[in-house]
């Protein structure tokens, strides 16, 4: 019912930047869900990352990225993003968008659909 695209992925430098996309399709409208992102990094379970609400005046963010990432949508380009600056080692991992047609939750069961993941690997 729901298909997310994610892009923007890819090897950077500790210190740098990297915008996340993750474009949707859906039967029913974009700006019906609310939107999340998680990370998961070899060996390591599952983390929640950013959320933000259906109309987007809400946002969550983990205290790990919190003041480095900010998640943003454009309901009508179908797009959310996820800018992150500063980046650090142990922010790498392959991320996912997901979609919920519940309020966003820091909790990936509560997530209906899912991005197939984009590696993001940061060197120092």
């Amino acid at each position: 019912q729901v298909q997310l695209v994610e892009s923007g992925g890819g090897l950077v430098q500790a210190g740098g930047s990297l915008r996340l996309s993750c474009v949707a399709s859906s039967g029913r409208t974009f700006s019906s869900y609310a939107m999340g992102w998680f990370r998961q990094a070899p060996g390591k379970e599952r983390e929640f990352v950013a959320a933000i609400s259906w109309s987007g005046v809400s946002t969550h963010y983990a205290d790990s990225v919190k003041g480095r990432f900010t998640i943003s949508r454009d309901n009508a380009k179908n797009t959310v993003y996820l800018q992150m600056n500063s980046l650090k080692t142990e922010d790498t991992a392959v991320y996912n968008c997901a979609a919920t047609r519940k309020a966003y939750s820091v909790d990936d069961a509560a997530y209906d659909y899912w991005g197939q993941g984009t590696q993001v690997t940061v060197s120092s």
